[in-house]
C-alpha cells in the first residue's frame, strides 16, 4: 500500500507531504484544483516519462518521493535480482528531475534505471483511468483475468517451464536440420580433403625429425670426415689425444709417492681419460653409420616438399595443425553419418514434449472455461444494478491452432446492454461508460483472489449519477475491505463512501498560485460533500443531506 507521497517544486506543487491510511479513500476538489497536477506527480514516481516542464518555475530541480508498504506482495526476488536492499514495511521510490532535462530514479536510495522503476511501479499501484479501460478490449488482458478467476498460477507455470522446453527443442532441431543440409552440401570437399591428409600418414614430431635428417644426408660427406678427423686426433699412435692423456695419467701416478695432491690429480685425469676413450669409440662406431644415401635424401625431400605443400595449402605452419585440421574433418563427417539419427532422437522428444504441452494446455483450458462460466454470471450480477439491468455477458472461449506461451486458448469477452442485442467484443460495443462500470467491477472480483496493487480509480465514475454512483461507491468500498483504493472523484455518493476524505485545493499567494491536498476531519467532509451537493452555496438542506450520506 502507498504509505506517503512527497512532492517539491512540481507544476503548481511547491512543498506537499501527505500520509495515507489502508482502505478505501476518496479525493475531490474543484475542477482545476490539481488533482490531474497530483497524479501526474505520481506516475513520475512510478517510472513514467519526465519532461523538464514539469518542474516549477523558477526552480531548478524537483523531487516526488513515494513510500510503499510491499509486505504482501512477494517481491523480494525482483529486488535481490536487480541488487537492491529490500524492506518490506518501507519501500521508497523517488524521481528527481531537473531544469536541464536530466533526471534520475532511486529505489531505496539505489540508482536505478526507469525500467526497473517501471516494472517495480506497475506492482504497486494500479492507475486505473480512461486510457486503462482499453484494456477490457485487450485479448491477453482478458485471458490474464480469466486465469486470475480460475487461480492458474500452478498450472501456467507448470505450462509455460514445458512451453519453453518444447520451444528450445524446437529450435535446436531447425538448427541441426540447417546443419544437416550445409554440411551434406560440404560433403564431397570434406571427403576430399581428409582423404588427402590420411593418405598422407602424418604423425606429430615427424616434420622435426625429417628436416633434420635432411641436414645430415645433405652433408653426410663432411660429417663422415670431420668425425674420421675427430677419430684420429683422439687414437692417433704417436700424437693422439688419449695417448698423451695416458702419458700425463702415468705422469702423475709417478708423483704421488713425494706429492700429496698428485692422487687427486691422477683420479681427475683418469675420469677424463675413461670419457675420452668412450667418446672416441662412439665416434668410431658414428662414422662407419654415417653414410651419404641419395635414395633415402630423395624420399625426405619428398616427404618434406609433401608436407610443406599442405601446410600452405591448409595455411598453417606446422605439422600438428594439419592433424587438427584432419581431426576436424573426420568429426564433421561423423557428424554427417549420424545427422539422420541426431535428427530422428530430435524429433521424437518434440513429439512428446507437444503431447505434454497439449495435455497441460488442455488442463489450463478446462479451468479457464469452468471460471468463464461463473465470472460471466458473477459479472451481470454485479453490473446490472449499475444502469445496465439488460446486460449480457459471456466469455468465449476459442482453440489456437498451435500452442502459445499462455496456453492454446483464445479469449474474447462479448457484452450487450439490451436484452436482445447481439453479443459482440466489449471493445466494438460497450460505450466508455459502460467499459469503465465493467472494469471497476472485473477487479472487484479478481481483488479476491490475488494480491492486487493498490487502486487509483480516476474519474470511474464519469457520466454516472444519483443510485448507479452510490452503488459503484459501495463496490470501492468493499473492494477497500481488500486492499488499498483511491477515487479521485465528483459525485457527492462515491465521496461519502470512503474511510478516508482528501481535499485538493489551490490557495493563491501575493506571487503566484499553488496547489495543495490535505486530509479533511469529520466536520470538513460534511462541508465538502455538501458543496458537492449544492454547489459553492452551502445550505441546510445539502448539509443535513451530507450528513445523512456519512451517516453522521
Amino acid at each position: 500500500m502507498l504509505k506517503s507521497l512527497f512532492i517539491q517544486n512540481f507544476v503548481l506543487i511547491d512543498n506537499l507531504d501527505i500520509r495515507f491510511d489502508e482502505g478505501f479513500s476518496v479525493i475531490t476538489g474543484e475542477t482545476g484544483a490539481g488533482k490531474s497536477i497530483i497524479l501526474g506527480a505520481l506516475s513520475l514516481v512510478l517510472g513514467q516519462r519526465a519532461d523538464a516542464k514539469s518542474i516549477k518555475t523558477g526552480a531548478d530541480k524537483c523531487v516526488i518521493e513515494a513510500v510503499f508498504d510491499i509486505s504482501k506482495y512477494l517481491l523480494e526476488p525482483f529486488f535481490v535480482e536487480n541488487d537492491l536492499d529490500y524492506d518490506a514495511e518501507s519501500c521508497i521510490l523517488r524521481r528527481e528531475l531537473f531544469s536541464s532535462g536530466k533526471s534520475r530514479a532511486f529505489v531505496n536510495d539505489t540508482p536505478v534505471s526507469l525500467s526497473i522503476m517501471k516494472e517495480l511501479g506497475n506492482r504497486l499501484i494500479d492507475i486505473h483511468s480512461q486510457h486503462q479501460n482499453l484494456l477490457l478490449g485487450d485479448n491477453r488482458f482478458q485471458l490474464k483475468v480469466v486465469d486470475v478467476m480460475a487461480e492458474n498460477e500452478i498450472l501456467l507455470t507448470h505450462y509455460h517451464k514445458e512451453f519453453i522446453h518444447y520451444q528450445a527443442l524446437k529450435s535446436e532441431l531447425k538448427k541441426l536440420k540447417e546443419k544437416a543440409i550445409q554440411t551434406k552440401q560440404e560433403e564431397d570437399y570434406i571427403r576430399f580433403q581428409l582423404k588427402q591428409l590420411s593418405e598422407a600418414r602424418l604423425v606429430s614430431g615427424e616434420q622435426e625429425e625429417l628436416e633434420q635428417e635432411q641436414e645430415m644426408l645433405s652433408h653426410a660427406e663432411e660429417i663422415k670426415g670431420s668425425l674420421y678427423k675427430i677419430t684420429e686426433l683422439l687414437n692417433g699412435d704417436e700424437m693422439g689425444g688419449l695417448q698423451l692423456m695416458k702419458e700425463v695419467l702415468s705422469t702423475s701416478d709417478s708423483l704421488e709417492k713425494y706429492f700429496s695432491k698428485a692422487k687427486e690429480i691422477s683420479e681427475r685425469l683418469r675420469s677424463a681419460y675413461i670419457d675420452l676413450n668412450d667418446l672416441a669409440s662412439e665416434i668410431d662406431v658414428m662414422k662407419e653409420d654415417v653414410e651419404f644415401n641419395p635414395d633415402r635424401l630423395a624420399w625426405v625431400n619428398d616427404r618434406l616438399d609433401m608436407i610443406y605443400s599442405l601446410q600452405q595449402k591448409h595455411h598453417v605452419s606446422t605439422l600438428d595443425e594439419l592433424l587438427a585440421i584432419q581431426l576436424k574433418y573426420e568429426n564433421q563427417l561423423k557428424d554427417i553419418d549420424s545427422f539422420d539419427e541426431q535428427v530422428d532422437i530430435l524429433s521424437k522428444q518434440l513429439d512428446s514434449s507437444y503431447k505434454e504441452l497439449l495435455q497441460r494446455a488442455s488442463k489450463l483450458s478446462g479451468q479457464r472455461k469452468l471460471a468463464a462460466d461463473a465470472m460471466s454470471a458473477q459479472l451481470v450480477k454485479m453490473v446490472a444494478p449499475l444502469g445496465m439491468p439488460n446486460i449480457r455477458f459471456r466469455v468465449d472461449i476459442i482453440q489456437k491452432e498451435e500452442p502459445e506461451s499462455d496456453g492454446m486458448d483464445d479469449i474474447r469477452f462479448l457484452f450487450s446492454a439490451n436484452k436482445n442485442g447481439e453479443l459482440q467484443p466489449v471493445a466494438q460495443t460497450a460505450s466508455g461508460g459502460e467499459i469503465a462500470r465493467l472494469m471497476l467491477c472485473i477487479k472487484a472480483m479478481i481483488a479476491g483472489f490475488t494480491a492486487l496493487p493498490t487502486i487509483l480509480f480516476d474519474e470511474i465514475d464519469t457520466g454516472v449519477s444519483g443510485e448507479i454512483a452510490d452503488k459503484m461507491g459501495d463496490i470501492m468500498q468493499d473492494l477497500g475491505t481488500k486492499m488499498q483504493v483511491f477515487a479521485i472523484t465528483h459525485l457527492p455518493q462515491i465521496a461519502a463512501k470512503g474511510k478516508e476524505h482528501y481535499f485538493v485545493y489551490k490557495e493563491d499567494m501575493p506571487d503566484r498560485t499553488i496547489t495543495r491536498i490535505r486530509k479533511l476531519t469529520n466536520e470538513e467532509r460534511v462541508r465538502e460533500v455538501a458543496r458537492m451537493l449544492s454547489g459553492a452555496s452551502l445550505t441546510e438542506a445539502s448539509m443535513a443531506n451530507a450528513k445523512e450520506l456519512l451517516q453522521m
